[in-house]
């Protein structure tokens, strides 16, 4: 499996054999025997190098990561640094996660933590990850421990874009001007009978609210992602009504490993960072 990987990473036996201190042929055997073994092939054979068959492909990508895996590991053994994955969207790994960092690093020296910064869903077992805060709704996967988080949004604006408004907004109001969606925001909700003069579609709530920061319109976001702002004066709330959602942030640890020692100190660390 060592020289299926290493060729399937270099295209090449005769790279892979330079790579692992061995010959070429050592590796073409090695690779005829785990197809023997698998009962198909894993490799093209071209005059110059090798191509990875689309069944080939796919078993490389799950040997890759489990190499990866055991490098991590032993990387992590030896710096006696405990190494945790934590899977947050972009957006609550730019405004939560990443400025605590260093705060993070001071307080638990003895644990390296890795932030994989997705909106796809992450799967423990195959990606790595030992906890995850997901957005999404009940119900939950079994062997998950779900923890909620927040859900509720305000909707705030740049002070230069409303200077000449009366606050709180009503509905009337809002809809005069461009509603910043992220796919998150629940426009409808402060609406009502009002139709939005224009709405602006943006993939992520980070970038909504610094297109809002630019005066680009309206956005509604959760308080925790507007902290900075807020207190900056860089965007003021302009609705009293919070606004309330189907849809939350949740702490997800698979049940197994739910009292692993890092993993729950991580878990307690971000619950600080959110109150």
């Amino acid at each position: 499996m060592r020289a299926f990987e290493a060729a399937g990473r270099r295209l090449s036996f005769r790279a892979a054999a330079d790579e692992l201190g061995v010959t070429q042929g050592a590796v073409a055997q090695q690779v005829r025997g785990l197809e023997e073994e698998l009962g198909f092939p894993l490799f093209q054979r071209q005059r110059r190098g090798v191509l990875l068959t689309e069944r080939g492909m796919r078993y490389f990508s799950d040997v890759h990561r489990a190499f990866q895996q055991l490098i991590d590991a032993t990387d992590t053994a030896l710096s006696r640094l405990r190494v945790v994955t934590i899977s947050v969207t972009p957006t609550f790994a730019s405004k939560c996660l990443i400025p605590n960092l260093p705060a993070f690093a001071a307080e638990h020296p003895d644990i390296e933590l890795r932030v994989m910064a997705t909106d796809v869903l992450s799967d423990f077992g195959r990606d790595g990850v030992d906890l995850a805060v997901r957005l999404t709704k009940p119900p939950f996967a079994l062997g998950l421990a779900v923890e909620f988080l927040f859900s509720d949004m305000i909707v705030v604006a740049s002070p230069e874009l409303i200077s000449k408004c009366s606050l709180p907004l009503r509905p009337k109001d809002i809809a005069r001007f461009t509603l910043l969606n992220d796919g998150q925001a629940v426009w409808s909700a402060l609406l009502g009978a009002d139709v939005a003069r224009a709405e602006l579609h943006i993939n992520q709530a980070a970038l909504a609210i610094e297109a809002a920061i630019a005066g680009q319109g309206l956005a509604m976001a959760n308080p925790i992602f507007l902290a900075d702002a807020l207190k900056a004066g860089r965007l003021v709330q302009v609705v009293d009504d919070v606004v309330t959602t189907d849809v939350g942030y949740y702490l997800v640890v698979p049940k197994k490993t739910q009292g692993d020692a890092a993993i729950a100190t991580v878990s307690r660390w971000l619950r600080r960072q959110l109150s």
